[in-house]
């Protein structure tokens, strides 16, 4: 989660990708159960996560002197998804609402990761902002003045 607020903090998708769901294990999941998962995750996946990396450092790092305070997750709102749901063929863990809660200015702030997912035993992002969402634009997820509260949002 670390290098996930390095990559806000550039503003880059580069460092953004070590942190973002593989993209073969992404096709592993979704061969057979939509039309395009390389498509899918380059357009769809990849496009929304470079523009909510862009939107969480515009919010985050624009003006104000901001570090990372703690990163806030609840273990009770992890959940296994079972093959067939979310249009997966195999299953995985994931865990919702991550909050990363920053200190800036004189202030307490914070915001959502809308959704993890567990893959070989790392987690990896495979939502930044809100996942689906009515147009194509970068969305921060749940900013709230002081630390929030972790867990739902996220789904598939």
């Amino acid at each position: 989660m670390k290098q996930l607020v390095r990559a806000i903090k550039n503003d880059s998708p580069a460092i953004g990708a070590t942190v973002f769901f593989p993209e073969a294990a992404y096709v592993s999941m979704k061969t057979g159960e939509i039309p395009d998962p390389t498509g899918d995750y380059v357009d769809r996946l990849i496009g929304f996560y470079d523009l909510d990396l862009a939107a969480y450092h515009d919010r985050l790092f624009g003006g104000a002197p901001t570090n990372l305070v703690r990163i806030d997750a609840n273990a009770h709102f992890a959940q296994w998804i079972e093959p067939g749901v979310c249009e997966n063929k195999i299953g995985y863990w994931h865990v919702p609402g991550v909050r990363l809660v920053f200190r800036r200015g004189a202030r307490l702030v914070s915001v959502a990761v809308f959704s993890l997912i567990s893959w070989r035993g790392l987690w990896y992002v495979v939502h930044l902002g809100p996942n689906p969402r009515p147009i194509d634009v970068g969305t921060v997820d749940d900013y709230e003045n002081g630390a929030g509260t972790p867990g739902p949002s996220g789904g598939c």
